[in-house]
Protein backbone atom coordinates (compact mmCIF):
# COMPACT_ATOMS: atom_id res chain seq x y z
CA UNK A 1 0.00 0.00 0.00
CA UNK A 2 2.82 2.41 0.87
CA UNK A 3 4.61 1.61 -2.37
CA UNK A 4 1.44 2.26 -4.36
CA UNK A 5 1.02 5.64 -2.66
CA UNK A 6 4.66 6.49 -3.36
CA UNK A 7 4.19 5.50 -6.98
CA UNK A 8 1.08 7.68 -7.24
CA UNK A 9 2.93 10.63 -5.69
CA UNK A 10 5.81 10.19 -8.11
CA UNK A 11 3.36 10.29 -10.99
CA UNK A 12 1.60 13.41 -9.65
CA UNK A 13 2.22 17.02 -10.48
CA UNK A 14 5.64 18.05 -9.18
CA UNK A 15 8.49 20.37 -9.79
CA UNK A 16 9.87 20.29 -13.34
CA UNK A 17 13.63 20.38 -13.62
CA UNK A 18 15.27 20.86 -17.00
CA UNK A 19 18.84 19.76 -17.56
CA UNK A 20 21.02 20.56 -20.54
CA UNK A 21 22.69 17.62 -22.22
CA UNK A 22 25.89 19.04 -23.67
CA UNK A 23 27.42 17.55 -26.78
CA UNK A 24 31.09 17.67 -27.79
CA UNK A 25 30.20 20.12 -30.55
CA UNK A 26 28.70 22.53 -28.05
CA UNK A 27 25.03 21.96 -29.01
CA UNK A 28 22.47 21.20 -26.33
CA UNK A 29 19.25 19.20 -26.14
CA UNK A 30 16.46 19.74 -23.61
CA UNK A 31 15.30 16.78 -21.57
CA UNK A 32 12.54 17.12 -19.00
CA UNK A 33 12.05 14.85 -16.06
CA UNK A 34 8.90 15.00 -13.92
CA UNK A 35 9.25 14.12 -10.25
CA UNK A 36 7.96 15.22 -6.90
CA UNK A 37 10.22 16.14 -3.99
CA UNK A 38 9.41 16.84 -0.37
CA UNK A 39 12.29 19.34 0.03
CA UNK A 40 12.47 21.35 -3.19
CA UNK A 41 15.55 23.53 -3.50
CA UNK A 42 17.19 22.30 -0.28
CA UNK A 43 20.01 20.37 -1.99
CA UNK A 44 21.98 20.96 -5.16
CA UNK A 45 22.30 18.09 -7.60
CA UNK A 46 24.60 17.42 -10.52
CA UNK A 47 24.44 14.49 -12.90
CA UNK A 48 27.05 13.64 -15.53
CA UNK A 49 27.54 10.80 -17.98
CA UNK A 50 30.99 10.05 -19.39
CA UNK A 51 31.54 8.14 -22.63
CA UNK A 52 34.94 6.77 -21.58
CA UNK A 53 36.66 8.60 -24.45
CA UNK A 54 37.26 11.97 -22.76
CA UNK A 55 33.82 13.53 -23.27
CA UNK A 56 31.05 14.16 -20.78
CA UNK A 57 27.41 15.23 -20.89
CA UNK A 58 25.01 16.67 -18.35
CA UNK A 59 22.15 14.21 -17.92
CA UNK A 60 18.86 13.99 -16.09
CA UNK A 61 18.68 12.86 -12.47
CA UNK A 62 17.56 9.25 -12.88
CA UNK A 63 20.31 7.44 -10.85
CA UNK A 64 20.78 4.98 -13.71
CA UNK A 65 24.12 3.25 -14.29
CA UNK A 66 26.13 3.47 -17.47
CA UNK A 67 26.43 0.77 -20.12
CA UNK A 68 29.60 -0.55 -21.68
CA UNK A 69 32.35 2.04 -21.37
CA UNK A 70 29.92 4.70 -20.22
CA UNK A 71 29.65 5.54 -16.52
CA UNK A 72 27.54 8.04 -14.60
CA UNK A 73 28.23 10.37 -11.71
CA UNK A 74 25.57 11.79 -9.41
CA UNK A 75 26.57 14.39 -6.85
CA UNK A 76 24.46 15.76 -3.99
CA UNK A 77 25.50 18.95 -2.20
CA UNK A 78 23.98 19.28 1.27
CA UNK A 79 23.41 22.81 2.62
CA UNK A 80 25.83 24.24 5.19
CA UNK A 81 23.26 25.14 7.81
CA UNK A 82 22.39 24.26 11.37
CA UNK A 83 20.28 21.27 10.44
CA UNK A 84 20.59 18.03 12.37
CA UNK A 85 22.13 14.88 10.96
CA UNK A 86 18.70 13.27 10.70
CA UNK A 87 17.54 16.18 8.54
CA UNK A 88 20.48 15.62 6.19
CA UNK A 89 19.52 11.94 6.00
CA UNK A 90 15.98 12.95 5.02
CA UNK A 91 17.38 15.13 2.24
CA UNK A 92 19.34 12.16 0.87
CA UNK A 93 16.37 9.84 1.15
CA UNK A 94 14.34 12.37 -0.84
CA UNK A 95 16.78 12.51 -3.77
CA UNK A 96 18.46 9.06 -3.72
CA UNK A 97 15.65 6.66 -2.82
CA UNK A 98 14.88 4.64 -4.82
CA UNK A 99 17.09 2.89 -5.91
CA UNK A 100 19.29 3.29 -2.80
CA UNK A 101 18.30 1.58 0.41
CA UNK A 102 18.36 2.85 3.97
CA UNK A 103 21.70 1.19 4.71
CA UNK A 104 23.22 3.05 1.75
CA UNK A 105 21.87 6.38 3.05
CA UNK A 106 23.19 5.75 6.55
CA UNK A 107 26.60 4.76 5.25
CA UNK A 108 26.83 8.03 3.29
CA UNK A 109 25.52 10.48 5.89
CA UNK A 110 26.88 9.14 9.19
CA UNK A 111 29.76 10.87 10.95
CA UNK A 112 33.27 9.50 11.26
CA UNK A 113 35.56 7.61 8.87
CA UNK A 114 34.32 4.52 7.01
CA UNK A 115 35.42 2.31 4.15
CA UNK A 116 33.71 -0.93 3.21
CA UNK A 117 31.27 -2.69 0.93
CA UNK A 118 27.56 -1.96 1.36
CA UNK A 119 25.11 -3.93 -0.76
CA UNK A 120 27.87 -4.84 -3.24
CA UNK A 121 29.15 -1.27 -3.71
CA UNK A 122 32.33 0.27 -2.32
CA UNK A 123 31.41 3.06 0.12
CA UNK A 124 33.87 5.39 1.80
CA UNK A 125 33.32 8.59 3.73
CA UNK A 126 35.36 11.24 5.54
CA UNK A 127 32.69 12.98 7.61
CA UNK A 128 33.96 15.06 10.52
CA UNK A 129 32.02 15.88 13.64
CA UNK A 130 31.03 19.45 14.32
CA UNK A 131 28.37 21.99 13.38
CA UNK A 132 27.54 21.83 9.66
CA UNK A 133 27.66 25.63 9.38
CA UNK A 134 31.34 25.73 10.38
CA UNK A 135 33.98 26.28 7.71
CA UNK A 136 36.09 23.58 9.39
CA UNK A 137 33.51 20.81 9.17
CA UNK A 138 34.16 18.65 6.09
CA UNK A 139 32.01 15.82 4.83
CA UNK A 140 32.60 13.87 1.64
CA UNK A 141 31.21 10.40 0.94
CA UNK A 142 31.13 8.24 -2.17
CA UNK A 143 29.38 5.08 -3.34
CA UNK A 144 31.34 3.45 -6.17
CA UNK A 145 30.29 0.70 -8.55
CA UNK A 146 31.72 -0.38 -11.88
CA UNK A 147 29.54 1.98 -13.93
CA UNK A 148 28.33 4.67 -11.53
CA UNK A 149 29.50 6.90 -8.69
CA UNK A 150 27.29 8.69 -6.18
CA UNK A 151 28.90 11.36 -4.00
CA UNK A 152 27.60 13.49 -1.15
CA UNK A 153 29.35 16.61 0.15
CA UNK A 154 28.60 19.25 2.76
CA UNK A 155 28.57 22.55 0.92
CA UNK A 156 30.46 23.27 -2.26
CA UNK A 157 33.78 21.55 -2.91
CA UNK A 158 35.99 23.64 -5.24
CA UNK A 159 36.85 22.06 -8.60
CA UNK A 160 34.69 19.00 -7.94
CA UNK A 161 32.37 19.47 -10.92
CA UNK A 162 33.02 20.03 -14.60
CA UNK A 163 32.28 22.96 -16.90
CA UNK A 164 32.86 23.58 -20.62
CA UNK A 165 36.37 24.38 -21.79
CA UNK A 166 37.33 27.95 -22.56
CA UNK A 167 35.44 29.43 -19.59
CA UNK A 168 38.34 29.38 -17.13
CA UNK A 169 39.63 32.68 -15.80
CA UNK A 170 43.09 31.18 -15.34
CA UNK A 171 43.46 30.69 -19.10
CA UNK A 172 42.96 34.41 -19.80
CA UNK A 173 45.78 36.92 -20.37
CA UNK A 174 45.69 39.29 -17.39
CA UNK A 175 46.16 43.03 -17.43
CA UNK A 176 46.98 45.58 -14.73
CA UNK A 177 44.07 47.78 -13.68
CA UNK A 178 44.70 51.41 -14.61
CA UNK A 179 43.56 54.29 -12.36
CA UNK A 180 41.69 55.77 -15.33
CA UNK A 181 40.18 52.40 -16.22
CA UNK A 182 36.39 52.62 -15.85
CA UNK A 183 34.38 49.75 -14.45
CA UNK A 184 33.50 47.24 -17.12
CA UNK A 185 35.77 48.87 -19.70
CA UNK A 186 38.37 46.67 -21.37
CA UNK A 187 40.81 47.75 -24.02
CA UNK A 188 41.13 45.57 -27.08
CA UNK A 189 44.26 43.47 -27.03
CA UNK A 190 45.21 44.49 -23.51
CA UNK A 191 43.81 41.38 -21.82
CA UNK A 192 41.26 40.97 -19.06
CA UNK A 193 41.62 43.21 -16.00
CA UNK A 194 42.05 41.24 -12.75
CA UNK A 195 41.04 43.26 -9.73
CA UNK A 196 42.83 43.13 -6.40
CA UNK A 197 40.13 41.21 -4.49
CA UNK A 198 40.02 38.60 -7.26
CA UNK A 199 43.78 38.16 -7.02
CA UNK A 200 43.54 37.75 -3.25
CA UNK A 201 40.99 34.99 -3.78
CA UNK A 202 43.05 33.26 -6.47
CA UNK A 203 46.15 33.30 -4.25
CA UNK A 204 44.34 31.09 -1.74
CA UNK A 205 43.64 28.46 -4.42
CA UNK A 206 46.05 25.57 -4.84
CA UNK A 207 44.32 24.13 -7.88
CA UNK A 208 42.79 25.00 -11.22
CA UNK A 209 39.16 25.76 -12.00
CA UNK A 210 36.44 23.36 -13.08
CA UNK A 211 36.95 24.21 -16.75
CA UNK A 212 40.55 22.98 -16.53
CA UNK A 213 39.67 19.60 -15.00
CA UNK A 214 40.74 16.65 -17.15
CA UNK A 215 37.69 14.62 -18.06
CA UNK A 216 37.93 11.12 -16.50
CA UNK A 217 37.89 8.20 -18.88
CA UNK A 218 37.06 5.57 -16.27
CA UNK A 219 35.51 5.19 -12.83
CA UNK A 220 38.99 4.90 -11.31
CA UNK A 221 39.92 8.30 -12.79
CA UNK A 222 36.75 9.75 -11.27
CA UNK A 223 37.51 8.32 -7.80
CA UNK A 224 41.01 9.84 -7.92
CA UNK A 225 39.45 13.16 -8.98
CA UNK A 226 37.06 13.12 -5.99
CA UNK A 227 39.85 12.39 -3.49
CA UNK A 228 42.11 14.97 -5.16
CA UNK A 229 39.52 17.73 -4.87
CA UNK A 230 38.97 16.88 -1.20
CA UNK A 231 42.69 17.20 -0.48
CA UNK A 232 42.83 20.46 -2.47
CA UNK A 233 39.90 21.79 -0.44
CA UNK A 234 41.79 21.08 2.79
CA UNK A 235 44.90 22.72 1.34
CA UNK A 236 42.89 25.84 0.48
CA UNK A 237 41.66 26.13 4.06
CA UNK A 238 45.21 25.71 5.40
CA UNK A 239 46.48 28.40 3.02
CA UNK A 240 43.78 30.83 4.17
CA UNK A 241 44.73 30.11 7.79
CA UNK A 242 48.38 30.85 7.06
CA UNK A 243 47.51 34.16 5.35
CA UNK A 244 45.20 35.12 8.24
CA UNK A 245 47.86 34.21 10.80
CA UNK A 246 50.49 36.30 8.98
CA UNK A 247 48.18 39.33 8.95
CA UNK A 248 47.38 38.88 12.65
CA UNK A 249 51.07 38.72 13.55
CA UNK A 250 51.65 41.92 11.57
CA UNK A 251 48.77 43.62 13.38
CA UNK A 252 50.17 42.51 16.75
CA UNK A 253 53.58 43.96 15.88
CA UNK A 254 52.01 47.31 14.95
CA UNK A 255 49.14 47.34 17.43
CA UNK A 256 49.09 48.49 21.02
CA UNK A 257 47.16 47.87 24.19
CA UNK A 258 43.68 48.21 22.65
CA UNK A 259 44.30 45.64 19.88
CA UNK A 260 45.78 43.06 22.22
CA UNK A 261 42.96 43.58 24.70
CA UNK A 262 40.40 43.13 21.92
CA UNK A 263 42.02 39.86 20.79
CA UNK A 264 42.05 38.58 24.34
CA UNK A 265 38.38 39.45 24.82
CA UNK A 266 37.38 37.86 21.50
CA UNK A 267 39.34 34.67 22.31
CA UNK A 268 40.58 34.76 18.74
CA UNK A 269 43.51 32.39 19.12
CA UNK A 270 41.75 29.76 21.25
CA UNK A 271 39.03 29.64 18.59
CA UNK A 272 41.67 29.35 15.87
CA UNK A 273 43.35 26.55 17.80
CA UNK A 274 40.01 24.73 18.08
CA UNK A 275 39.47 25.04 14.33
CA UNK A 276 42.95 23.64 13.72
CA UNK A 277 42.12 20.65 15.90
CA UNK A 278 38.99 20.04 13.83
CA UNK A 279 41.08 20.28 10.68
CA UNK A 280 43.58 17.79 12.09
CA UNK A 281 40.69 15.44 12.83
CA UNK A 282 39.53 15.60 9.20
CA UNK A 283 43.06 14.88 7.98
CA UNK A 284 43.38 11.98 10.43
CA UNK A 285 40.12 10.53 9.07
CA UNK A 286 41.54 10.79 5.57
CA UNK A 287 44.71 8.99 6.67
CA UNK A 288 42.54 6.16 7.97
CA UNK A 289 40.13 5.90 5.02
CA UNK A 290 42.18 6.48 1.85
CA UNK A 291 44.75 3.69 2.42
CA UNK A 292 41.84 1.27 2.87
CA UNK A 293 40.26 2.66 -0.29
CA UNK A 294 43.51 1.98 -2.13
CA UNK A 295 43.64 -1.59 -0.82
CA UNK A 296 40.05 -2.35 -1.77
CA UNK A 297 40.31 -0.68 -5.19
CA UNK A 298 43.47 -2.66 -5.96
CA UNK A 299 41.30 -5.81 -5.86
CA UNK A 300 38.92 -4.43 -8.48
CA UNK A 301 39.71 -5.55 -12.03
CA UNK A 302 38.30 -2.32 -13.49
CA UNK A 303 40.48 -0.05 -11.33
CA UNK A 304 43.63 1.09 -13.17
CA UNK A 305 47.08 0.61 -11.65
CA UNK A 306 48.14 4.20 -12.33
CA UNK A 307 45.12 5.42 -10.38
CA UNK A 308 46.23 3.26 -7.43
CA UNK A 309 49.57 5.08 -7.57
CA UNK A 310 47.75 8.41 -7.74
CA UNK A 311 45.82 7.59 -4.56
CA UNK A 312 49.11 6.69 -2.89
CA UNK A 313 50.53 10.11 -3.84
CA UNK A 314 47.45 11.84 -2.44
CA UNK A 315 47.90 9.97 0.83
CA UNK A 316 51.47 11.29 1.02
CA UNK A 317 50.24 14.80 0.26
CA UNK A 318 47.69 14.45 3.06
CA UNK A 319 50.43 13.48 5.53
CA UNK A 320 52.53 16.48 4.54
CA UNK A 321 49.46 18.65 4.98
CA UNK A 322 49.06 17.26 8.50
CA UNK A 323 52.61 18.31 9.33
CA UNK A 324 51.92 21.81 7.99
CA UNK A 325 48.80 22.11 10.14
CA UNK A 326 50.88 21.03 13.14
CA UNK A 327 53.34 23.85 12.44
CA UNK A 328 50.47 26.36 12.25
CA UNK A 329 49.09 25.06 15.54
CA UNK A 330 52.50 25.61 17.14
CA UNK A 331 52.54 29.19 15.84
CA UNK A 332 49.08 29.84 17.26
CA UNK A 333 50.16 28.38 20.60
CA UNK A 334 53.26 30.60 20.65
CA UNK A 335 51.22 33.74 19.88
CA UNK A 336 48.67 32.84 22.54
CA UNK A 337 51.48 32.26 25.04
CA UNK A 338 52.87 35.71 24.19
CA UNK A 339 49.45 37.31 24.77
CA UNK A 340 49.06 35.43 28.05
CA UNK A 341 52.47 36.68 29.14
CA UNK A 342 51.51 40.23 28.17
CA UNK A 343 48.27 39.96 30.14
CA UNK A 344 50.11 38.61 33.19
CA UNK A 345 52.56 41.49 32.92
CA UNK A 346 49.70 44.00 32.84
CA UNK A 347 48.14 42.41 35.91
CA UNK A 348 51.48 42.36 37.75
CA UNK A 349 52.04 46.03 36.93
CA UNK A 350 48.63 46.99 38.31
CA UNK A 351 49.28 44.93 41.45
CA UNK A 352 52.65 46.66 41.83
CA UNK A 353 51.01 50.08 41.71
CA UNK A 354 48.40 48.96 44.22
CA UNK A 355 51.08 47.57 46.53
CA UNK A 356 53.09 50.78 46.26
CA UNK A 357 50.08 52.86 47.23
CA UNK A 358 49.38 50.50 50.13
CA UNK A 359 52.93 50.83 51.40
CA UNK A 360 52.71 54.63 51.21
CA UNK A 361 49.39 54.99 53.00
CA UNK A 362 49.84 52.23 55.56
CA UNK A 363 52.37 54.19 57.77
CA UNK A 364 50.29 57.33 57.35
CA UNK A 365 47.19 55.52 58.51
CA UNK A 366 49.11 54.17 61.53
CA UNK A 367 50.26 57.66 62.53
CA UNK A 368 46.83 59.20 62.10
CA UNK A 369 45.33 56.31 64.04
CA UNK A 370 47.75 56.82 66.92
CA UNK A 371 47.12 60.53 67.18
CA UNK A 372 43.40 60.01 66.82
CA UNK A 373 43.09 57.85 69.92
CA UNK A 374 40.73 59.25 72.58
CA UNK A 375 43.04 58.61 75.56
CA UNK A 376 45.15 60.86 77.73
CA UNK A 377 48.86 61.42 77.32
CA UNK A 378 48.85 61.74 73.55
CA UNK A 379 51.28 64.59 72.63
CA UNK A 380 50.02 67.69 70.84
CA UNK A 381 46.38 66.96 71.53
CA UNK A 382 45.70 69.91 73.82
CA UNK A 383 43.75 72.16 71.51
CA UNK A 384 43.60 75.15 74.00
CA UNK A 385 47.23 75.09 75.19
CA UNK A 386 49.22 77.90 73.44
CA UNK A 387 52.46 75.90 73.80
CA UNK A 388 51.04 73.09 71.69
CA UNK A 389 49.35 75.10 68.96
CA UNK A 390 51.75 73.72 66.31
CA UNK A 391 50.86 70.08 67.00
CA UNK A 392 49.06 69.51 63.68
CA UNK A 393 52.03 70.87 61.73
CA UNK A 394 54.39 68.64 63.68
CA UNK A 395 52.22 65.62 62.87
CA UNK A 396 52.35 66.52 59.15
CA UNK A 397 56.15 66.76 59.36
CA UNK A 398 56.28 63.39 61.02
CA UNK A 399 54.10 61.89 58.27
CA UNK A 400 56.37 63.44 55.63
CA UNK A 401 59.47 62.04 57.33
CA UNK A 402 57.87 58.60 57.42
CA UNK A 403 56.98 58.89 53.69
CA UNK A 404 60.57 59.86 52.84
CA UNK A 405 61.83 56.88 54.80
CA UNK A 406 59.55 54.53 52.83
CA UNK A 407 60.68 56.03 49.54
CA UNK A 408 64.30 55.67 50.64
CA UNK A 409 63.69 51.99 51.26
CA UNK A 410 62.58 51.67 47.61
CA UNK A 411 65.42 53.77 46.25
CA UNK A 412 68.18 52.30 48.41
CA UNK A 413 68.60 48.98 46.46
CA UNK A 414 69.00 50.79 43.14
CA UNK A 415 71.30 53.35 44.73
CA UNK A 416 73.38 50.62 46.33
CA UNK A 417 73.65 48.80 42.96
CA UNK A 418 74.86 51.95 41.23
CA UNK A 419 77.45 52.68 43.96
CA UNK A 420 78.72 49.09 43.89
CA UNK A 421 79.04 49.16 40.09
CA UNK A 422 80.92 52.47 40.28
CA UNK A 423 83.32 51.02 42.82
CA UNK A 424 83.95 47.94 40.65
CA UNK A 425 84.65 50.07 37.58
CA UNK A 426 87.01 52.27 39.60
CA UNK A 427 88.90 49.23 40.94
CA UNK A 428 89.18 47.78 37.42
CA UNK A 429 90.56 51.05 36.01
CA UNK A 430 93.02 51.28 38.88
CA UNK A 431 94.18 47.69 38.40
CA UNK A 432 94.52 48.20 34.63
CA UNK A 433 96.60 51.38 35.21
CA UNK A 434 98.97 49.57 37.58
CA UNK A 435 99.36 46.61 35.23
CA UNK A 436 100.06 48.94 32.29
CA UNK A 437 102.74 50.82 34.20
CA UNK A 438 104.38 47.57 35.25
CA UNK A 439 104.28 46.22 31.68
CA UNK A 440 105.79 49.40 30.21
CA UNK A 441 108.49 49.41 32.85
CA UNK A 442 109.47 45.81 32.11
CA UNK A 443 109.34 46.41 28.36
CA UNK A 444 111.59 49.47 28.46
CA UNK A 445 114.08 47.66 30.70
CA UNK A 446 114.31 44.71 28.34
CA UNK A 447 114.76 46.92 25.27
CA UNK A 448 117.55 48.85 26.99
CA UNK A 449 119.38 45.64 27.92
CA UNK A 450 118.97 43.39 24.90
CA UNK A 451 117.42 45.51 22.14
CA UNK A 452 114.42 43.23 21.60
CA UNK A 453 111.34 42.05 23.46
CA UNK A 454 111.43 38.53 24.76
CA UNK A 455 108.16 36.61 24.31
Amino acid sequence: MDMELAREESLGDGETEEMDRLTPAGTSHRETHMYRTHFPGMVRKKAYIFDGLGQYYIKEWDLAEGRGREFCWYHVELPKGNQKLAQSAQYLIDVLCPPLKLQDILSLVSNGPFCGHVDGALVFRVNSHGPPASNFTFRIAARVTENSVITVSLGRVPRLGFSPMGQSLLSEIPSVESPTHHRGEQKEGSGIVIREHVLEFLLTMNHTEEADNPVPESVSNLVVHIIDTHVDHLQDVVTKLEIELDSVELELDKGGFALKKQMMDDRRFPKMHLNLQRLLQVIAHGEQVFPRVKEKCALKPWFAVEDINSIDELIGQLRRLKENVGFIANRVTAIQAGLDSWQAEQINRKLYYLSFLSIIFLPLSIITGVFGMNVGGVPWTGQKDPALKDGFRNVMFLCLAMLLMVLLCFVFPALYTRVAAWQRRRAMRRSWSLNRRSFLKRTLGVQEREGYLRI
